[in-house]
């Protein structure tokens, strides 16, 4: 439990159709299928080139995606993905209504979501004969716009292709930003069925709690316990999107399996808390998320999960709160922390168990900020072509998340208020105990502040929200200074 109390000082401290190029003999021809001349009219060829227009001007290289499935007795194309992020002026998708429109005959499905609209599309891409199933996200925001069209492939009846293009309009830059989905993949009316009815099928029937708004999830698998602590983060096996509060997954799979659901942040980094599950064919979870903890499926784990007997889950990967399953890698870094400033000899009584769980998620959701915000400073690179209005959102994303690092702070000293009502004899300790708190804070916004002032100092010309976060900064150390030497005297 010493180790609780430390965790807690650390706390407070610091998609769809490959766009094809036309036969040309100085033109990489893509893995799509070629139209020939007596079937243009059966395609939809204005969006085809419209999205391909854009790709090739406005899309950028770092990031892109391009990827191909065979099938490896056959050689034929199961799936194929090309996927391009893009910047352009605004006046660049003032036809892409028309074009999207005038297509639609040559489609057996088109839809269109404003910005506003809550409604969250992902595309299911099938491959290996079906068996496998990757859903992709493509509008995860409510300030996006979305247009997406699927037609039938062509040249192989088994096949669908799928366009899509979605993006965000800065209407002060007049800018878009935006990425294009183009995929050719197995057509899912031909092995959804299949999949629901096979007895080698795991799904998970998930729901997002009432006090989270996540939008997306993604999803590990293993052999083994041992295996599945192995993997890097970027080894997930598939996407799980949130529409209407619902997401849901499924795989086929010969023998047990051990898994790992995890949660994409805002800012696309992977949450510091994750949930472990035993896969078992012919098996559905049925699993509710919430803030810090979930709703597990009773039945399930008695009759083929960890109360079972039968778990392929090690004990640290199952470990219990109050009855609630939170994993992750607390245990490793706090144990890194004790052994360095040597807290383990100063034996500090723990809290009541609500109190320290509450204490506990406050940390976690701190220190999820906290990462946050060094990815925000990771992606502004003042040397790049990006636009000074992008620059300027994330300005204002950082002076908001340390809004939030603030308030969870603030929220968390309350939390010790409460501790030291529980053991009166220690608020003569109270330096002792809070005081790394106040030095760690202090040392995450003096490390921003400080990469401002040599960005400043550099000859950049940073927009004028940057100097408005580093006037935040400098309030945020005024006030933390001003009550850490109260504290101390």
């Amino acid at each position: 439990m010493k180790r609780l109390i430390i965790m807690l000082l650390v706390a407070c401290s610091a998609v769809t159709p490959t766009l094809a190029q036309s036969k040309s003999k100085t033109q990489k021809k893509d893995y799509h299928l070629v139209i020939g001349d007596n079937k243009e009219h059966q395609y939809p060829l204005r969006v085809f080139r419209k999205l391909r227009t854009i790709r090739d001007q406005f899309g950028q290289k770092e990031g892109q995606t391009y990827s191909v499935i065979k099938n490896p007795n056959t050689g034929i194309i199961e799936s194929c993905e090309r996927i391009t992020h893009f910047y352009c002026n605004a006046e660049e998708l003032k036809t892409i209504d028309n074009d999207f429109m005038d297509d639609e005959p040559s489609s057996y499905q088109i839809l269109h979501i404003m910005p506003g609209s809550t409604q969250q599309f992902a595309i299911n891409v099938f491959s290996e004969g079906g068996k496998r199933n990757t859903t992709l996200p493509i509008r995860t925001k409510d300030t996006q716009e979305m247009w997406f069209l699927a037609t039938k492939n062509l040249e192989n009846p088994q096949l669908r292709d799928v366009y899509a293009i979605v993006w965000e309009t800065d209407d002060i830059a007049a800018t878009a930003e935006g990425t294009i989905y183009g995929i050719s993949s197995l057509r899912p009316d031909l092995y959804t069925k299949s999949l629901e009815t096979s007895k080698n099928t795991f799904r998970i029937d998930g729901r997002v709690g009432y006090d989270l708004t996540d939008s997306l999830y993604v999803v590990y698998m293993a052999d083994t316990s041992e295996e599945l602590d192995k993997l890097a983060d970027d080894a997930f096996v598939a996407y799980m999107p949130v529409v209407n509060k619902r997401f849901n997954f499924s795989v086929e799979i010969d023998k047990p399996k051990v898994g790992r659901i995890r949660t994409v942040m805002p800012d696309g980094s992977l949450c510091h808390l994750w949930t472990n599950l035993d896969f078992v064919p012919g098996e559905t979870y049925q699993i509710t998320t919430h803030n810090g903890y979930y709703d597990e499926d009773r039945d399930y784990e008695h009759r083929v999960g960890r109360y079972s007997g039968k778990s392929l889950l090690n004990k640290r990967q199952v470990r219990g709160i109050d009855d609630v399953s939170v994993v992750d890698d607390a245990d490793s870094i706090l144990e890194e922390y004790v052994d360095s400033v040597s807290y383990h000899e100063r034996p500090f009584p723990e809290p009541s168990p609500l109190l320290k769980l509450r204490m506990e998620m406050k940390y976690k959701n701190l220190s999820i900020k906290k990462d946050a915000l060094r990815a925000f400073y990771n992606s502004l690179d003042p040397k790049s072509n990006a636009s000074w209005a992008r620059k300027d959102r994330i300005f204002d994303r950082i002076i908001k998340q340390n809004q939030e690092v603030d308030a969870d702070f603030r929220d968390l000293q309350k939390l010790f208020k409460d501790y030291f009502k529980e053991f009166d004899n220690l608020v003569d300790k109270r330096a002792e105990i809070l005081g790394p708190g106040y030095e760690e804070i202090l040392d995450f916004y003096t490390e921003q502040n400080k990469w401002l002032t040599e960005m400043m100092n550099s000859g950049v010309q940073l927009p004028k929200s940057a100097r408005k976060t580093q006037k935040a900064l400098n309030k945020y150390i005024e006030k933390y200074m001003t009550e850490m030497a109260k504290l101390m005297m």
